[in-house]
């Protein structure tokens, strides 16, 4: 048996949750999420507590066994506490500015690259090297912060570039450190 999927999803007060043809629908008080599970995956929703059966022991009913229910245990919660994802700018001039909804960055090109946020997404800039991505979908997040990331991805030489909180860059000596 899998550990993650045979593990009770508690649901806090406030999180009304729905199955309907495999179609799970999460409210809470930050907002609702919808998601189509797998046919053969079986929630069984009592009072507080949610767990997840699989049907058979083949392999893939044992990988979407801990899938199912990690992807609900993130709805939960998103409803409930939310999820955010920290970016960090590093280089001169390097810098980013919220102008209404929308995220423009200034890494060093010719232009400012904006950001339109999705549905659910909001960005937060509380110092001009700093960017946080919030939303309720745990999913949309970290795709979003991944494409912010992906404006001006880190480099090895000076380490120059969006990268996340708290994320170690592999330096390079560069040509000057290999004479002698």
């Amino acid at each position: 048996m899998s550990r993650i999927g045979r593990k009770p999803i508690q649901v806090p007060n406030g999180v009304n949750v729905n199955l309907d043809n495999n179609v799970i629908t999460v409210k809470g008080p930050k907002g609702s999420l919808s998601r189509e599970l797998h046919k053969d995956m079986k929630l069984v929703i009592e009072s507080d507590v949610i767990t997840v059966e699989r049907p058979s022991d083949n392999k893939l009913h044992r990988a979407l066994h801990g899938t199912t229910r990690s992807v609900v245990a993130n709805m939960v919660s998103g409803v409930t506490e939310g999820y955010a994802k920290n970016l960090e700018l590093v280089g001169v001039g390097y810098r980013a500015n919220k102008t209404g909804e929308k995220l423009v960055l200034n890494v060093g090109y010719s232009h400012p690259v904006e950001f339109v946020p999705e549905n659910g997404i909001e960005f937060e800039v509380p110092a001009q090297n700093r960017i946080i991505v919030k939303g309720i979908d745990k999913e949309a997040v970290g795709a979003i912060a991944a494409k912010v990331r992906a404006v001006r991805p880190p480099e090895p030489y000076k380490g120059k570039g969006i990268k996340y909180e708290g994320e170690r860059i592999i330096r390079k000596e560069g040509k000057a450190g290999k004479k002698k």
